[in-house]
C-alpha cells in the first residue's frame, strides 16, 4: 500500500488558462472560483482563464491564482483525504494547510492576499532580487554567501541537489554572481522576480503577515505538515503559526523536506495544482525512481 505525500507548488507554477477546465466541468469548482472572486473583490478567475503571462506574473495575481488552483484541484478529486503528510513550497504551504484542515479555504485566501500585498510593498521598500545557482554544492554556495558581509545575500530556496536559489540586495546578488562563477558554478541565473523573497529584506512583509495570521484561528492538522523553515513535520497549531510567519524571511528547505518525507515512509508523491511539473522535477533530482504524479 502506498503512503502518499501531497505537494503544493508556489510561484512559477502558474500558466495561462489555469483552472478553466475545472470551472467548466465541475459544479464544486465553479462555486469555489466564484467564492474566491467574491472574497478578492474582482474576477480573478477571468485573469486565470484568459489573462496574459505578464498579468499572471504579477505577485498580487500569481499568489492567489496558484493557491485557488491548487485547492480546487484537490477538492474536485477529493484529495488529499488519504494523505500521509502534506508540504507546500513557499506560497504552497498555505495550500497545504488548507488541505490538512488547519485553515478554511476562505481564511487561507485572505492570508494569501495579504501576503502578496505585503511582499509587493516590501519589494518597493527594500529592492532586491534572486538568482538560481547551478553546479555547486549547497555548502559551497553557503560559504560564498557568508563571505559577503557588506550586503544581504542568503541561500533562499534549497530546491533540489545541484540547484539552490540565493536572495538578497541588488548589489549583493551582483557580488555573489561574480564570486560563485569564480568558485566554479556552471550557471548563475538572475530570476525575473520582484524582490528578494525569503530573505531579511522581507521583514516589513513578515511583520504585516504576522498580525494577520495571529487574528486567524488555526485548527489542529488532520495529518502532519512538513514546513519550510525547518523541514520537519508539525501537528501543533501554535507551532505551525510561528513557522508560517518566519517563512517569509527564512530559506525554503525543500530538499530537506523531501528527504525527510522519504525517510519517514512516504512512498508516493502527488503534485497538486499549478502546471504539475515544478515540484515533480525537483523530486526526480533527489530520486528518479520515486513514483510521482500530478493532479
Amino acid at each position: 500500500m502506498s503512503t502518499v505525500a501531497y505537494l503544493f507548488p508556489g510561484q512559477a507554477s502558474q500558466f495561462v488558462g489555469m483552472g478553466r477546465t475545472l470551472y467548466e466541468n465541475d459544479t464544486r469548482a465553479r462555486e469555489l472560483f466564484e467564492l474566491a472572486n467574491e472574497i478578492l473583490g474582482f474576477r480573478i478567475s477571468d485573469i486565470m482563464f484568459e489573462g496574459t503571462e505578464e498579468q499572471l506574473k504579477q505577485t498580487d495575481i500569481t499568489q492567489p491564482s496558484v493557491y485557488i488552483h491548487s485547492i480546487i484541484s484537490a477538492r474536485v478529486q477529493d484529495k488529499p483525504a488519504d494523505a500521509f503528510a502534506v508540504a507546500g513550497h513557499s506560497l504552497g504551504e498555505f495550500s497545504a494547510l488548507v488541505a490538512a484542515g488547519v485553515l478554511s479555504f476562505e481564511d487561507g485566501l485572505r492570508l494569501v492576499r495579504i501576503r502578496a500585498s505585503a511582499m509587493q510593498k516590501a519589494c518597493v521598500q527594500n529592492p532586491g532580487t534572486m538568482a538560481a545557482v547551478v553546479g555547486l554544492t549547497d555548502e559551497q554556495i553557503e560559504e560564498v554567501c557568508a563571505g559577503i558581509t557588506d550586503e544581504i545575500v542568503i541561500p533562499a530556496n534549497y530546491n533540489c541537489p545541484g540547484q539552490l536559489v540565493i536572495s538578497g540586495s541588488l548589489e549583493g546578488i551582483k557580488i555573489a554572481e561574480e564570486r560563485l562563477a569564480a568558485a566554479g558554478a556552471k550557471k548563475v541565473i538572475i530570476l525575473q522576480v520582484g524582490g528578494a523573497f525569503h530573505s531579511p529584506l522581507m521583514e516589513p512583509a513578515r511583520v504585516e503577515l504576522a498580525d494577520a495570521i495571529e487574528a486567524i484561528n488555526f485548527h489542529q492538522p488532520l495529518f502532519p505538515i512538513y514546513q519550510n523553515v525547518d523541514a520537519l513535520p508539525h501537528r501543533e497549531a501554535l507551532e505551525i503559526k510561528a513557522n508560517l510567519v518566519a517563512q517569509l524571511t527564512s530559506p525554503v528547505k525543500w530538499t530537506q523536506i523531501m528527504k525527510n518525507l522519504i525517510a519517514d515512509g512516504a512512498t508516493e508523491f502527488v503534485e497538486v495544482g499549478g502546471n504539475g511539473t515544478v515540484l515533480s522535477g525537483f523530486l526526480k533530482r533527489i530520486d528518479r525512481n520515486l513514483p510521482v504524479s500530478a493532479i
